[in-house]
């Protein structure tokens, strides 16, 4: 149990030249006040490697366990003088709906001097531009950060800055994102198709769902990937029969999984039964849990899609009154 271990042990576990113990990662979930500036005042002896260490497994668990948050020591670092940990402080909050941290992530991404925590930045802001979207952040700064990521998207900063900026701006409504999918969509380098595709399945518009189906079966895995998430997340029928096909022939096990899961985003006939059979043929636990997981997610979409149809009987029923 963690709190059976002071704070004080976790710190000079970090000094110790032994690697450190994955155990004492939840310690720095919602950390104490004091045990904060404890680690503040100890982080300038620690060595960069020691630092990273740490942070990329915070950053691990994050992803792995709901219930733990370190957006208090992700706070504390978004200035630190090390560009690698400024990107990591960033991944901490990925999960932050705090209006103060998009004011944060705009600066960072007009001034930071080095890339990677610009990426970071970049790459955090589509998560409050579709809060935007959703009217759940003040509408002022709503627009503020998409100027800030159409500035970059529109300009001649590095590449990947601008595709990451692309990507972000995919859950925006703006008029002007059209143009810079399509255009990016059009472009001969594969990175910025794949960009494109991802901000297609961001953009929620059935006007992306042929340029998606279109690119299922590329013979670039990367690019085969970025359009089966897009299938997914677009909900496109006429993806199902492919990503089915798809299933049969495909050998890429990040392709495989993406594939299982966009089929259970976009449900319809013979999905259910496909991945009960799936889940039948494999005695991989992992394997196993994550089919159980797209069928719960196809119940969720089955029951959206009943809602749907009688939200639209109930407006049919209504026209003929």
């Amino acid at each position: 149990m963690t709190e059976q271990t002071s704070f004080q042990t976790v710190l000079d576990a970090l000094q110790d030249k032994k690697e450190f113990p994955k155990r004492f990662l939840p310690h720095f979930s919602d950390i104490d006040p004091l045990d904060l500036k404890a680690l503040l005042a100890l982080w300038p002896r620690l060595t960069l490697t020691r630092k990273l260490t740490l942070l990329n497994g915070l950053v691990a668990l994050l992803d792995s366990d709901t219930l733990v948050s370190f957006e208090d020591l992700g706070y504390a670092l978004l200035n630190d003088p090390d560009a690698e940990v400024r990107a990591s402080a960033i991944r901490l909050l990925v999960e932050s709906d705090d209006p103060a941290l998009a004011a944060a992530l705009i600066e960072i991404l007009k001034n930071d001097p080095d890339l990677e925590p610009r990426l970071e930045a970049a790459n955090l802001l589509g998560e409050f531009i579709l809060l935007g979207e959703l009217e759940e952040l003040p509408e002022e700064l709503h627009h503020q950060t998409e100027d800030a990521l159409l500035a970059i998207a529109n300009g001649e900063e590095h590449a990947g800055l601008r595709r990451a900026a692309l990507e972000a701006l995919g859950f925006s409504s703006r008029f002007e994102v059209e143009t810079l999918i399509r255009s990016a969509f059009q472009r001969a380098e594969k990175k910025w198709i794949v960009s494109s595709l991802t901000a297609m399945g961001r953009n929620s518009d059935e006007q992306w769902v042929d340029q998606v189906v279109s690119k299922l079966l590329d013979e670039d895995g990367e690019v085969r990937l970025a359009a089966v998430q897009a299938a997914g997340e677009l909900r496109a029928d006429s993806a199902r029969q492919l990503l089915l096909s798809l299933l049969e022939e495909e050998e890429d096990d990040e392709i495989i999984s993406a594939t299982v899961w966009a089929l259970s985003q976009i449900g319809g006939e013979d999905v259910r039964a496909y991945l009960e059979s799936l889940m039948d043929q494999t005695d991989d636990e992992d394997a196993i849990a994550f089919i159980e997981d797209a069928l719960e997610n196809l119940d969720m979409t089955e029951e959206l899609d009943k809602f749907d149809l009688l939200a639209f009987d109930e407006e049919e029923a209504d026209d003929e009154e």
